[in-house]
């Protein structure tokens, strides 16, 4: 059965797990995503796009 808060998973910085729904305030967290694997891999998913974002600076210097 799916609920309206399905899509409601963040990644929570200050306790390093993910949440579902309410939880700790939006500034100390990472989200939404949209299921909870996505949300458990929010530091990596960063750390690419980051990482992509740099190199896309460098070719254009």
């Amino acid at each position: 059965m799916s609920g309206p808060m399905d899509g409601d998973w963040w990644y929570c910085l200050k306790h390093g797990r993910v949440e579902h729904g309410a939880g700790c305030p939006d500034n100390v967290r990472m989200g939404p995503y949209p299921d909870e694997p996505s949300a458990a891999n929010a530091l990596r998913h960063a750390a690419e796009r980051n990482e992509a974002w740099d190199a896309e600076e460098e070719r254009e210097e």
